[in-house]
């Protein structure tokens, strides 16, 4: 019986075809993680920016009603916004109506996105506007 014994301690167990299955999940799982963050890693400056552009177009709304700015004027300080966030906008795509009742300012534009195995097109239209409290 003894020999028997250190025959099955001696040999390795068998494990059909669960062999390697928890290797395989801990790749699985691990490939998925780094691609989510890859692909934060490629959104989220791009919805920080369009937050920061938002809240310019409003501090500019306001300042633009009280001050008096022409929409040129106007549209020249977004424009510089634009250009120091890097979003993909032409100074002409910048709407802007200012009045001395009111100033409205809008943008439209799509930022393309390339997440390796998918290609997105965000599209965004941040709007803002002001009128005069008089």
């Amino acid at each position: 019986m003894r020999g028997s014994e250190i025959s099955k301690r001696g040999r390795a167990p068998s494990c059909g075809l669960q062999c390697g299955g928890g290797a395989l999940k801990a790749i699985l799982w691990t490939a998925i993680l780094v691609f989510a963050a890859y692909a934060a890693y490629k959104l989220i400056p791009v919805y920080i920016a369009n937050y920061q552009l938002v809240d310019k177009m409003q501090e500019e709304a306001r300042f633009a009603v009280v001050n008096r700015y022409t929409e040129d004027q106007v549209r020249d300080m977004i424009y510089k916004q634009v250009q120091e966030l890097e979003i993909p906008v032409k100074k002409e795509e910048i709407k802007v109506l200012a009045s001395q009742q009111v100033v409205r300012i809008s943008v439209d534009y799509t930022v393309p996105v390339d997440l390796i195995f998918y290609n997105m097109q965000l599209h965004f239209t941040p709007s803002s506007e002001n009128k005069a409290l008089f």
